[in-house]
């Protein structure tokens, strides 16, 4: 291919000159920096973007065009403060907000754009930031630093200039990788003289997204080299066990401004930031527009009327026909009009952003405050790093999480062995101490899993079977070692393999030195070097490696390492020793240990030599190496005996099992996405009970069976949209029980699947089946069908684990299922392969304090451990929801209560728009004197304590079944509302239209404040009667609320502020006329009776004869068990029953190659 991406070393001024053309006749610099930028808004922006995003919402649009309305003398119906007041308040708080979020965006941009590096200056490397980074520079790195950008290696300090990455963080594989220079400049540029002169061009394929391919050249001094995903390390990698590496930039990270771009690969499938909104909130905004509709055809019907009104009154009352001499009844009707929409928009609650933004960050902060999720040894709480999401942490049904790092700590430790027959290790019967040997010390090491008893016999050294067994572990491996005078450090491919070796010397077996054809070992104090004669490379397909030696007395020997499977198949017989070891592995599987067999046999001078023969002519074929060779390692690999086996613990974080337990309780269905093995991944499903012994295991072959059925009997592609997978799942297999059956795929298998169901095809080798029609005629249509059936079969099981997934297949997989199932997705992961994922979810989860920053980074919350989710999810989460479904539920009641009686007032004010309270009511009722009671709701309200909740995780299925809010609830509390607001108005009317007081109270005003007044006691009573958690707070937000109206109507009541504005202040002593009068206070007390019965009536019944749903059953009974002494935590023993080998994922191909070869010694 043509490659058109040229770096050129040590060249900036080239970078930086070249443009390329983006739009039109526009262009920009062709290469990007390295400083990131995850914050929307700088100094310049944040005004007018801000308002941009506000504005996006089409209630503040309303609000402000309602504004613009009330200018006009002619309609305006109310003050002008009644709606501009909020709304300037509304923004202001918004605002606040989005800079708070922004303000910590920036300084976490700000801590890794200043992150230290070498880069080389003139002839000498200096010390700059990340930020300073360009294409085309040399950095230098060393061992433990992060790579700051994709770079060509150059050199290392490792024989032939290796380096040993970690990529955990963009692809979560645990296990070690080397990147290895090219021989040219491994041998010429071994001085910063020699890179400062280097002049280098390299030629490659534009910046992409994929992680495992690179493609291009090197041309140098005349001669072009081939360059592969071998000689580069990608941003996000982190080096080890190596000193010194240098580098070329190739492609940087983000060039920061108003239109980003990307051009490392790992910052390439890091996806955008997009604005999340939640379920409530989607809801909110089709609720408002649909008020906004029914309030247009309200203000329609009322301007019509008003024109009837007016030609009547003209034709009834002739002598009165100057007040419309300047109008026609048409005009009064479109000017009354508009003066309903003035007066109606109160209606839409405006104040409900207000106190909603208020609640949202009130409960961010309830969970930033939490002790519970305060990880003390760290130092890290719990972080809401969005203050908007609070209520959907009530409403996830589908959590995905990455492997490493996030459930696991990605530490492995020596835990059990079985040597002949025998087994040792903690719960074994024997005692346990803390060996020498282990350390870093030569002579005093210390490991605390060895086995007393295991120590005592490897240093009598009396059974040659533990003998060889020990020695097995000191011999047959990869790892390098590195000899620090007195300390020796091991450089693992993987952490199975140190931990093998670590246990080898913790009992006497000391791996002191390796070279290219020896391995130097101490024996129990006696030092013995063994000559490597051959070793046999481990791959995916083998799962074993051997190594062929001969001890210092001649003899050769064959000692091999592997998964049970395929060792046990090579044994030269089947003996006790041999049972006893396959029940061994079944009680390590049971405690869910990784487990690997080992063995060994004796090689004969001739065999060895013929077989050395033949492997050496395989070794220099061109054609089919790869396949004689492993004909000879299977050749080799036979007649073996069986040593013994070892139980390794793959270590998860604290409170995994529990965690996902409970959340499995509370219908969360969990899948883990993971970069890593397949055998790794669903090990630790076992381990973290995701995964248990009694699930059906649904893998590739028979996930194409089930699709491949679905397909063709739906072959015509017309399809009812059902993908009903589940039953025909049913069908297939009927003996697995109902919902216990877990789906284990490749990101390979999720590619070809959702490529128009290339894993569909006509069987000629299994799994894949080629489609009746041809793939060139596939259609979008059929593409969507197959993953509409997928994701049918997916979530109709109970757990789903993705292994070799991309970040973009991560975060495709989460698309997949917010597509279909437009259900609430939560992502948790602590890398940057992470990173796409999270942004996709309606909730974001960073895990922090590990070395990784850019999952927090670009997460909604941050903790420090995954078992913080089940107080995260099942105590915030749900009171969060709650809280919210409550407050919008007597917010719009409030509402629609105190403000519809505006409407019934015009059908007795012939339509002419007269509002029927005080424009300060109208401005001050949704702001005072109804809002604190609900705002007390919306943050303190709890049906049942959090240590309930934990014991109770099935109350959480009310949130995801949006039962506490929804189109039902909402047409109930209109309903609600305009009972309330009629029984209010009609009862005064009905009052005042018979009878007058001592006082001759009958004037309009005081009929105001007698509607406005039954209103807001009766909202309040409501309010205190459907309160379920009181607290000192509670009361005196009620008691606040009726002292700021009897304050608020002295202050704007008063004669004094009517004398100075009459125009402003026009109630003047109207409460004090009303409310003295004994008659007024009975005919609000008969309206605040009447209005509260159907309430007390309707909670009556239910509770007498009503049928309680299980929901309420489990609240009950929450409610009257004893509050228990601590808080709930479950105990989850890891178990299963099911043998898993851990060596099938020890480490990568090919380390035994470059030890033959010595290129890593």
């Amino acid at each position: 291919p043509a490659f058109t991406w040229e770096v050129r070393a040590n060249d900036r001024g080239y970078h930086r000159r070249v443009k390329k053309r983006f739009a039109f006749c526009l262009s920009k610099r062709k290469y990007s920096g390295n400083a990131i930028r995850t914050a929307k808004y700088n100094l310049l922006t944040f005004l007018p973007l801000n308002l941009y995003e506000q504005f996006h919402r089409m209630a503040n649009v309303y609000f402000v065009f309602v504004i613009l309305l009330q200018t006009f003398p002619e309609i305006s119906t109310v003050p002008w403060y009644t709606l501009l007041f909020p709304l300037s308040c509304l923004l202001i708080i918004r605002g606040l907000r989005d800079l708070i979020d922004d303000i910590g965006r920036h300084q976490s941009d700000r801590n890794i754009n200043s992150r230290p590096c070498e880069i080389l200056t003139g002839t000498s490397f200096r010390w700059h930031k990340w930020r300073d980074i360009c294409v085309g520079d040399i950095v230098r790195l060393r061992k433990d630093s992060v790579v700051p950008a994709d770079l060509l290696l150059l050199c290392s300090s490792e024989p032939s200039s290796l380096c040993y990455v970690e990529t955990a963080d963009i692809d979560g594989e645990t296990n070690l990788k080397f990147r290895q220079a090219l021989l040219v400049t491994h041998q010429e540029l071994g001085s910063e003289e020699s890179m400062a002169a280097f002049d280098g061009r390299v030629t490659c394929e534009e910046p992409d997204s994929r992680l495992r391919s690179f493609a291009g050249s090197l041309r140098w001094r005349g001669r072009a080299h081939a360059l592969d995903s071998g000689r580069i390390l990608l941003r996000g990698c982190r080096v080890r066990h190596t000193a010194l590496c240098h580098g070329l930039v190739l492609y940087a990270g983000e060039w920061p401004g108003p239109h980003q771009w990307f051009d490392s690969k790992i910052m390439r499938n890091c996806g955008k930031i997009k604005r999340k909104k939640t379920k409530l909130d989607r809801m909110m905004d089709r609720l408002v527009i649909a008020i906004f509709l029914v309030l247009l055809v309200t203000s329609l019907g009322l301007a019509v009327a008003s024109g009837f009104w007016a030609r009547t009154f003209q034709e009834k009352h002739g002598y009165l026909a100057a007040l419309y001499k300047h109008t026609t009844p048409a005009q009064q009707a479109f000017l009354n009009f508009w003066g309903f929409t003035i007066l109606l928009s109160i209606i839409i609650p405006m104040s409900m952003y207000i106190t909603f933004e208020f609640i949202y960050l009130v409960n961010s902060c309830f969970i930033n405050w939490d002790l519970e999720m305060y990880h003390g040894a760290k130092d890290i709480p719990a972080q809401a790093r969005s203050t908007s999401l609070s209520d959907q942490l009530g409403q996830v049904e589908y959590l995905f999480s990455d492997k490493t790092g996030t459930l696991t700590q990605n530490i492995m430790s020596f835990k059990k062995c079985c040597v002949n027959g025998t087994i040792y290790g903690p719960g074994t019967g024997h005692g346990n101490k803390q060996a020498p040997g282990s350390g870093l010390s030569r002579e005093q090491q210390k490991l605390d899993v060895c086995d007393a008893t295991l120590l005592a016999a490897a240093q009598r050294d009396k059974d040659p079977v533990l003998r060889e067994f020990l020695r097995l572990l000191a011999l047959c491996h990869t790892v390098m070692v590195e000899d620090r005078g007195d300390q020796l450090v091991y450089q693992a491919a993987s952490p199975d393999e140190e931990a093998l070796v670590l246990a080898a010397r913790s009992l006497g077996y000391v791996f002191l030195a390796r070279t290219q054809d020896s391995i130097t070992i101490r024996e129990l104090g006696r030092t013995r070097t063994y000559e490597v004669l051959a070793m046999l490379d481990f791959n995916s397909d083998r799962k074993r490696m051997s190594v062929l030696v001969r001890d210092p007395q001649g003899t050769i020997r064959l000692y091999t390492k592997g998964a049970d499977t395929v060792i046990l198949d090579r044994l030269r017989r089947r003996g006790p020793h041999e049972t006893l070891t396959e029940r061994a592995l079944d009680l390590f599987a049971g405690e869910t240990l990784r487990t690997l067999c080992v063995a060994s046999r004796e090689v004969s001078e001739a065999e060895f030599r013929a077989w050395s023969r033949r492997h050496r002519e395989a070794a220099e074929l061109l054609q089919d190496r790869a396949r004689e060779l492993d004909r000879l390692y299977e050749e080799m690999e036979q007649n073996l005996q069986l040593l013994g086996a070892t139980a390794i613990e793959d270590k998860l974080q604290d409170g995994v099992p529990e965690t996902i337990q409970l959340l499995k309780l509370g219908n969360i269905k969990v899948w883990v996405l993971t970069g890593d093995k397949q055998e790794t991944a669903m090990n630790i499903g076992y381990a973290c009970r995701l995964l248990t012994d009694d699930m059906e295991i649904l893998e590739e072959k028979e996930v194409s069976e089930i699709l491949q059925a679905y397909w063709e009997s739906n072959n015509n592609l017309a399809g009812t949209g059902d993908a009903p997978c589940s039953r025909r799942l049913s069908q297939q297999r009927p003996e697995a029980p109902c919902h216990q059956r877990a789906i284990v795929i490749s990101g390979d298998f999720l590619d070809k699947l959702l490529h128009t169901g290339e894993v569909l095809k006509e069987k000629k080798g299994w799994p894949w089946r080629w489609l009746r029609c041809d793939r060139a005629e596939a259609t979008q249509d059929q593409g969507g069908l197959v993953e509409k059936a997928f994701v049918e079969l997916a979530t109709s099981c109970q757990a789903v684990i993705c292994c070799r997934v991309t970040p973009k297949q991560k975060a495709l997989m989460v698309q997949l299922v917010r597509r279909h199932k437009k259900a609430v997705t939560l992502a948790i992961g602590d890398g940057a392969n992470d990173v796409n994922m999270i942004k996709t979810a309606d909730i974001g989860v960073g895990i922090s304090g590990l070395e990784g920053l850019q999952a927090v980074q670009c997460s909604d919350y941050a903790l420090a451990q995954f078992s913080f989710l089940q107080r995260l999810l099942l105590v915030h989460g749900r009171w969060n929801y709650l809280r919210i479904c409550k407050f919008l539920r007597y917010f719009f009641y409030k509402t629609f209560a105190g403000l519809l009686a505006q409407v019934w007032f015009a059908f007795h004010s012939g339509f002419t728009a007269q509002p029927l309270y005080e424009g300060w009511f109208l401005a001050l009722y949704n702001i005072f004197y109804t809002a604190y009671p609900v705002l007390s709701v919306g943050l303190l309200e709890q049906d049942v304590s959090a240590k309930k909740s934990l014991e109770f995780p099935e109350l959480y299925v009310v949130g995801q079944q949006d039962e506490l809010f929804n189109y039902r609830v909402f047409g109930v509390t209109l309903l609600h509302g305009v009972g309330t607001s009629l029984i209010s108005f009609y009862i005064a009317l009905w009052a005042f239209e018979d009878h007058v007081g001592t006082k001759a109270v009958g004037d309009y005003e005081s009929f105001s404040v007698t509607v406005a007044l039954s209103g807001l006691l009766s909202v309040l009573v409501e309010i205190v009667l459907d309160t379920k958690y009181w607290t000192v707070l509670s009361f005196l937000m009620v008691t606040a609320s009726l002292l700021l109206f009897c304050l608020f109507s002295f202050l704007t009541q008063s004669v004094d502020a009517f004398r100075i504005a009459p125009a402003i202040f026009r109630f003047p002593d109207a409460s004090w006329n009303a409310l003295t009068d004994p008659y007024v206070l009975l005919v609000v007390l008969l309206s605040l009776v009447v209005n509260t019965l159907p309430s007390l009536t309707v909670h009556a019944f239910r509770a007498v004869l009503g049928r309680a749903t299980t929901q309420q059953k489990i609240r009950l009974k929450a409610k009257r068990d004893p509050e228990p002494s601590v808080e709930l935590r479950s105990h989850v023993p890891r178990g299963s029953l099911r043998r898993r080998s851990s060596y099938a994922f020890s480490h990568q191909e090919g380390y035994a190659g470059l030890i033959a070869r010595g290129d890593s010694l």
